[in-house]
């Protein structure tokens, strides 16, 4: 039976902590690196429902995208949020072990697994890392295997992730021909400008805001598809799963969550006429 040392060097393997961003928190966050490891959970967030899951399952260790403690801390007292949640990882038995810039750049990492899920072949970085290993770096961009409109690409997105209260976003023209698609799971506005240089009809991320969105479209770039940051990272974790069962000769029991951790939990309209058209008159009818 490995230890919690062991499974943190499979994915220290797989995810390399040196492909993570200089402002970024990765590897093991608490844990006895002597424990040993039977079964393992792996979810985008560290958060309350997820700990629930732990203790639910019994998992030894938790694996998580998101850092618990980005910006550093001075206290793990259980009175506080994060702090909770490490009093009662510990208080369980589990340990917690953080890949989340790394993984977004490794090859086979989240942004290879949202191309993979939305059926995109000739699949390469859009930002290729500088010195790092081939296949590596931030975000993807690559081709359908037949050309579609935006409405049809962006139901298959919708069709290809898990679900999530808020919905999709999509901005451009329903009709437009879409063949070459640029993908960037979680936050991937800093991005926009590569995947309009790298000629994609489509960019599929997520957290995009209004004045670079309305920017972009203005200067004929891309189409976007944002289908919320949760949903476009969730596809990584059960390919995670299977690499690290692999990796570990199925001596290890892994698990993936599927509690919804997005923090939107709901969406309200009017309908879509009101959507796409000015508000109405103070003391009108609606």
């Amino acid at each position: 039976m490995p230890s919690l040392a062991d499974v943190v060097a499979v994915l220290d393997r797989l995810y390399p902590p040196e492909l993570a961003a200089d402002w970024d928190a990765v590897g093991p966050v608490c844990g006895d690196p002597q424990a040993p490891v039977r079964t393992v959970l792996l979810a985008v967030d560290p958060v309350d429902a997820v700990v629930d899951e732990v203790v639910r399952t019994g998992a030894d260790l938790l694996v998580t995208h998101h850092p618990l403690f980005l910006r550093g801390t001075s206290t793990v007292y259980g009175g506080t949020a994060k702090g909770r949640v490490v009093t009662r990882l510990l208080t369980a038995g589990a340990g917690l072990h953080v890949a989340h810039t790394n993984a977004d750049d490794a090859l086979g990492g989240v942004s290879d697994q949202l191309a993979r899920v939305l059926g995109i072949v000739d699949v390469e970085p859009l930002v290729p890392r500088a010195g790092g290993p081939e296949g590596t770096g931030s975000g993807r961009v690559g081709n359908l295997p037949q050309p579609t409109t935006l409405g049809i690409f962006a139901e298959r997105v919708a069709d290809a992730l898990p679900a999530t209260p808020a919905g999709i976003r999509v901005a451009g023209d329903l009709s437009r021909p879409v063949r070459r698609v640029a993908v960037c799971g979680g936050a991937g506005d800093q991005l926009l400008d590569h995947a309009h240089a790298a000629g994609a009809d489509v960019f599929v991320t997520a957290d995009l805001r209004h004045h670079y969105s309305s920017e972009l479209l203005a200067r004929g770039g891309p189409a976007l598809v944002d289908p919320g940051h949760w949903a476009s990272e969730w596809p990584w974790l059960p390919a995670a799963a299977r690499a690290l069962s692999a990796e570990l000769a199925d001596t290890v029991d892994v698990q993936v969550s599927y509690i919804v951790t997005d923090p939107w939990t709901a969406i309200v309209t009017r309908g879509v006429a009101a959507q796409t058209a000015a508000p109405a008159p103070e003391g009108s009818t609606p």
